[in-house]
């Protein structure tokens, strides 16, 4: 075939030029909201019939979403997207509005019942916690000082009262070396003592909070608490915390969901969640899972074409547009069928 660049273009030439234009043309301001909507439609249309399962291969998904896990968290984009979200973190909204505007009292209503209602949970979990001598060590130290402070703030009322306030000082030095001993305890003890110490502590501290949850004051008081807490002002943190304290518990709880994500566990979690959705979801068609996610067709048809203006814009002024269609094109124009066909 005769060189592009000869003042007489060959046949396929000219073709190739003609058809170029062509999608240049169907791609410029005036057509290419008809054209980005017809492709769609086409797409959606041809696919419409088909389940997912048939469309898509599940063993290809999979490793897809375990390279995501493994180097989505940890690029240097995410942390850019970490880094963005302390600032608005600290900075808030451009104007501030109650906390109540956001979420619904009944949502929250809901929350804290089903929240409530998980005490059989929180109880078998806590139990486990007796079987740690450190846990029981804060667990004894945690009431011990409990005991103490309301002792200190008896003695604080007996003051007031003409010789109550000696025999109270008198009760409060015996209790607090009492307690001082037994704060102590795991420091100047060993052996079966301790452990016994510690596991009781642990037990009488799950037993408070458990019934704490069971009590139907304690869903008043926390709703109570939203009552108060619905009618702050959203602002940002900047004159709470400093950034130096929000980044680093920000970037300690990014680094742990790097190396969380990047284990073989998270791996094989992650095809377990595919194959999940393929065996709920693979039946349905492209469209019938739309509607299951309550996406509008036509909303994601407009919302193509309203993205396109700018990419295709973009690739048009830089000359992308033109090369990307021409090299597609170019390989049929120059293949020997079609010069045995055109001659």
């Amino acid at each position: 075939m005769a060189s592009r660049t000869t003042g007489d273009p060959s046949l396929a030439q000219q073709l190739l030029n003609l058809q170029v234009r062509h999608h240049l043309e169907q791609l410029d301001e005036e057509h290419l909201a008809a054209t980005v909507s017809g492709l769609a439609d086409d797409l959606l249309a041809a696919s419409g019939s088909r389940p997912i399962a048939d469309l898509v291969d599940p063993e290809a998904v999979k490793p897809i979403v375990r390279r995501a896990l493994a180097t989505g968290p940890g690029s240097a984009a995410v942390g850019s997207i970490v880094e963005l979200a302390v600032d608005v973190l600290l900075a808030g909204p451009p104007e501030p509005y109650p906390l109540g505007d956001l979420v619904d009292r009944e949502r929250v209503e809901t929350l804290v019942d089903e929240l409530l209602a998980l005490h059989p949970l929180v109880e078998r979990s806590l139990g486990r916690l007796s079987k740690s001598p450190l846990v029981g060590t804060v667990a004894s130290r945690f009431m011990g000082r409990v005991v103490g402070e309301v002792l200190q703030a008896n003695k604080a009322v007996a003051d007031k009262v003409p010789g109550l306030g000696t025999l109270m000082s008198f009760g409060t030095s015996a209790a607090s070396r009492v307690v001082g001993a037994a704060d102590k305890q795991f420091e100047g003890l060993i052996g079966d003592t301790v452990g016994k110490g510690g596991a009781f502590a642990v037990r009488r501290l799950n037993a408070i909070l458990i019934e704490t949850l069971k009590d139907p004051t304690t869903r008043e008081a926390v709703l109570q608490v939203w009552d108060l807490a619905s009618a702050e002002q959203v602002r940002g943190l900047g004159d709470r915390t400093s950034r130096e304290e929000l980044s680093g518990v920000v970037d300690a709880v990014h680094s742990l969901v790097v190396d969380v994500a990047a284990t073989e566990h998270a791996a094989r979690l992650a095809n377990a969640l595919v194959d999940a959705f393929f065996d709920h979801f693979g039946g349905y068609t492209p469209e019938e899972l739309l509607d299951e996610l309550d996406i509008d067709r036509d909303e994601v048809v407009a919302d193509l074409v309203r993205i396109a203006p700018g990419v295709v814009a973009a690739l048009r002024e830089s000359g992308d547009l033109e090369r990307v269609i021409r090299d597609r094109l170019a390989p049929f124009y120059d293949s020997a069928e079609v010069r045995a066909l055109l001659g």
